[in-house]
């Protein structure tokens, strides 16, 4: 009799063992598994926008500095004593005004020797000469007359030529910079003194992937926006294009001419250049938000109907769309495939997203753009 209670206890607990092992391991997984497929999915609400075909044009972006053609430093041929300064710091200039004097008294004192020494030698010359066309006086001693008369000349224009070179006048036109000496100040020869810079017309220099080449031709349209002026736009033109290829970057040089008739533009300043490189072409493009960017590729999330007959006025869910990328231009950008026009891309709220999620079109999502962009 205890035997038969022993083994039925003990087939009463194995087998309540195994209906809990049972049940906690199978039955209620399987129980959780159903609850949560008869759940409703989340619907997450996205901003969408529909890719669209259009007609650009193929541009070419790149940075670029501004540059004074002619734009020198102004120095003297000869070293002295600056005697006189005659322009202000920031001032306008014309071509042939003077700008510096160094001191040129020794200068002076050697022209007014040589202007005597001239007046005597020409005073000789012309009596030799009279001499000469009588008879009376040797050919010789006319030649010799005539000689120390031109050399007088020579050192008479040499002088005037020293004199002139310590009166130091501006080369061409433009605007003047923060002069770099005083009066009294020694100045050796070639000493910067002061900037000369040409503003109107001013030249543009930036550097053009080889490619490009085949695009690039003088006189074409270029657009260069300066963050130092607010963001500002100008329009200008290529003027020169550079005989070589850098092989080091595999660019090269091209400079476009800007007009500058406010002079608001300075040298050195930094600019975005954009221009047209080619024939327009139909593609489809899309928010630049839409495209998300992985080691893996790029995608996008695509709004589709979970019923075709219902269309979007049913269930939607998202497509995971690979996509490669083109061009942008402003906050769209050309889908090169992946995309056809018309399909509604998802422009914001990808984050929260997966393959298959559903969705709803809640135009409440999009992000209002600030009423003043930042520089790109």
């Amino acid at each position: 009799m205890r035997k038969f209670v022993f083994v039925l206890v003990f087939v009463l607990l194995a087998a309540l063992v195994g209906g809990a092992y049972y049940f906690h391991f199978h039955l209620k997984p399987e129980m959780a598994r159903a609850a949560i497929a008869s759940m409703p999915r989340p619907v997450a609400g996205v901003a969408v926008v529909e890719a669209r075909a259009e007609t650009w044009a193929p541009h070419v972006s790149a940075i670029g500095s501004f540059k004074a053609v002619p734009g020198i430093d102004v120095s003297s041929q000869v070293a002295g004593i600056v005697a006189e300064i005659a322009f202000k710091n920031g001032q306008d200039v014309e071509k042939g005004a003077l700008l510096v004097r160094l001191d040129d008294s020794t200068e002076q004192a050697d022209l007014r020797s040589n202007l005597a020494f001239l007046k005597n030698a020409q005073q000789a010359f012309d009596r030799q000469k009279a001499l000469e066309a009588s008879g009376v006086a040797a050919r010789a001693n006319y030649d010799l007359a005539q000689a120390a008369r031109d050399q007088a000349v020579g050192a008479e224009d040499k002088t005037r030529a020293l004199i002139g070179q310590k009166n130091i006048v501006a080369p061409f036109a433009g605007r003047l910079g923060i002069r770099k000496i005083d009066v009294g100040q020694y100045v050796a020869a070639g000493s910067a003194m002061v900037s000369l810079q040409q503003l109107d017309p001013i030249y543009l220099d930036f550097q053009v992937p080889e490619q490009n080449y085949p695009d690039l031709f003088v006189g074409q349209e270029v657009s260069a926006q300066i963050d130092a002026l607010a963001g500002g736009r100008f329009a200008g033109k290529i003027s020169n294009i550079d005989a070589r290829v850098d092989p080091g970057t595999r660019t090269m040089l091209v400079r476009a001419e800007f007009s500058n008739p406010e002079k608001t533009i300075m040298p050195g300043m930094f600019a975005h250049v954009d221009f047209s490189a080619g024939k327009p072409a139909q593609v489809v493009t899309a928010p630049r938000t839409s495209v998300a960017y992985s080691l893996y590729g790029d995608s996008v999330f695509v709004v589709v109907p979970d019923d075709a007959a219902k269309g979007f006025d049913g269930p939607l869910h998202v497509e995971r769309r690979a996509v490669r990328v083109g061009e942008a231009q402003g906050d769209r950008i050309v889908l090169l495939a992946g995309v056809s026009p018309g399909d509604k891309v998802v422009s914001e709220g990808q984050i929260k997203l997966q393959p298959k999620a559903a969705v709803k079109i809640d135009p409440d999502q999009s992000m209002k753009p600030p009423a003043v962009r930042p520089l790109p």
